[in-house]
């Protein structure tokens, strides 16, 4: 079973950038990597996909271009730069690891590995 680890969380002020890292047990190369979100009081929420192989990347409407997603098969790791952070990108960040959906999905349902999350915190 593959495990998964973020890294890169901390508190940063509005307008400034962080960098999640996630970082698998074993090679990840064969799945679909996800990262999704959760804010106290609310469920988990769709932030970015990105396929097997990186050959297509997703991203929920809220990111507008602020965020990028990207992975390093060689070092098992996916990444989720962060820019232009708002309050409202305060939260848990998760990553995610479908090996049944290659092109990634908006929905958690979709993967079978979750890492136990970063925080996320943007003052204003």
């Amino acid at each position: 079973q593959v495990q998964l680890v973020e890294s890169g969380g901390g508190l940063v002020q509005a307008g400034g950038s962080l960098k999640l890292a996630c970082v698998a047990s074993r090679p990840i190369s064969n799945y679909a990597m996800g990262w999704f979100r959760q804010a106290p009081g609310k469920g988990r929420e769709f932030v970015a996909t990105i396929s097997w192989r990186a050959a297509t990347t997703d991203y929920a409407d809220f990111v507008e271009g602020r965020f990028t997603i990207s992975r390093d098969d060689s070092q098992s790791a996916v990444y989720l730069q962060m820019n232009s952070l708002e309050p409202e990108d305060s939260a848990v960040y998760f990553c995610a690891a479908s090996d049944h959906s290659p092109l990634g999905s908006s929905q958690p349902w979709a993967y079978d590995i979750w890492g136990q999350g970063a925080q996320v915190t943007v003052s204003g």
